[in-house]
């Protein structure tokens, strides 16, 4: 078999780094059927998404947020992590990468293996909601059973405030313990992986940027270019999956 060099120089660095970063985006998602929002033909542009201030002030936004998360639940519920998935969560328990900050909301990484205290979600997590004002968490299936029998937003049980899935809206703040973290392990890492992210969304699209300053190798595997490539010490245009699960070792 002929000798790949991008894969070799990916396994090389690999090999080498003592704390990695993995960053995921929704290019390492769309390989497990979830799709993709921002990119061209994504679904916000077929379909305007839903400002947070307009959630909180408007109950036909409120039913309609809603309306479009129940329409989704079979395809979240069908996705199953990927090879990709699977070769970072390996990454993870081999001690290599110390944290992996994902821009997605799927809990693919979670399913895959990697320790929830190892995933930092810059967005969120669309599998279960909470109540913006006391945090309590809800469950997505019990929250359908009341939506569709008799079509009321949810509200919460213990304060009365509004219960919205996990997940970070256009419009809404940033997390702060999140970011906190990501800014954190990015200090730190002598390795920075970006598998599947276009890196135009900021301020996440920033860690990657710090990283490099800070004197890790940066390696951007996504499909199509991103603007960090010129920056990048290694840049692999190629399957998330196929890609990563090569260079680690996983099937």
């Amino acid at each position: 078999m002929a000798i790949d060099p991008e894969i070799t120089a990916l396994t090389r660095a690999i090999e080498r780094a003592r704390r990695a970063v993995v960053f995921t985006g929704a290019g390492i998602s769309t390989e497990s059927g979830i799709p993709d929002f921002r990119s061209p033909g994504g679904i916000w542009t077929r379909m305007a998404p839903i400002d947070f201030s307009d959630f909180l002030a408007s109950e036909e936004a409120r039913r309609e947020t809603w309306r479009r998360r129940f329409a989704m639940e079979e395809t979240f519920r069908a996705a199953a992590p990927n090879r990709g998935h699977r070769a970072v969560a390996e990454l993870v328990r081999r001690g290599t990468a110390a944290a992996v900050i994902t821009q997605n909301i799927d809990g693919l990484h979670q399913g895959s293996g990697v320790p929830d205290e190892q995933v930092i979600e810059l967005h969120g997590n669309t599998t279960y909601a909470h109540c913006l004002d006391c945090k309590a968490r809800y469950e997505l299936h019990v929250l359908r059973i009341a939506f569709e029998r008799d079509g009321d937003t949810p509200l919460c049980d213990d304060c009365g405030g509004y219960v919205k899935t996990a997940t970070i809206s256009f419009g809404q703040a940033m997390p702060v313990e999140a970011m906190r973290r990501a800014e954190t392990e990015t200090r730190a890492a002598d390795l920075f992986i970006v598998a599947g992210s276009s890196l135009v969304v900021y301020p996440a699209a920033g860690f990657p940027e710090l990283a490099k300053h800070n004197g890790a190798k940066l390696v951007i595997i996504n499909r199509e270019p991103t603007g960090l490539d010129a920056i990048a010490d290694l840049v692999l245009n190629r399957s998330i999956g196929e890609t990563l699960g090569t260079a680690v070792g996983v099937d």
